[in-house]
């Protein structure tokens, strides 16, 4: 399975250290991460993922694959800029968000439009109300470790019952 896991480039020491074990679950757990490949949550994401021997791709906004951190396997070039952001929740099964800045947020908000799971890491704390709206069906979970997290993400990959 791949675990989308969305998170900002200006991220904070605690929201780096919670991507990095994250990564490191996932890829333990056998499943591939993908993310926005570049730095921040991202950067740290891939580093987990690939201490633990899991696979990582990054989808770039750019066209250069060099702009991927280190730690990307498959640099996916995009050359869209931030529409970037539908392409990596669209290939994940799930997304973890964590942290939270802008593109999270939007990030957030295709995955529920997908039908994704999300699961909110340390990230926005959003209106069920509004999105229930707003999105039918929204499977959207908080987690407040990252074990929790990628089970809620693993779990809750399976597709959403027919209604």
């Amino acid at each position: 399975m791949i675990i989308a896991v969305c998170g900002p480039h200006e991220a904070t020491p605690d929201e780096l250290q919670l991507a990095e074990q994250v990564g490191e679950l996932l890829a333990r757990a056998g499943h591939a991460v993908v993310c926005g490949g570049r730095g921040g949550v991202m950067e740290a994401v891939c580093r987990g993922a690939k201490r633990a021997g899991g696979i990582t791709l990054g989808i770039l906004p750019g066209v250069d694959p060099t702009q991927a951190n280190p730690w990307v396997d498959y640099p996916i070039c995009t050359g869209i800029g931030e529409a970037r952001n539908l392409a990596v929740v669209a290939t994940g099964q799930a997304v973890i968000a964590i942290g939270g800045g802008l593109g999270t947020l939007s990030e957030i908000a295709f995955a529920l439009k997908l039908g994704r799971p999300v699961v909110l890491l340390a990230s926005w704390d959003l209106d069920h109300h509004q999105l229930h709206r707003s999105v039918h069906q929204a499977r959207l979970s908080y987690a407040t470790s990252p074990e929790e997290a990628v089970a809620f993400a693993c779990s809750s990959s399976q597709p959403a019952p027919p209604t």
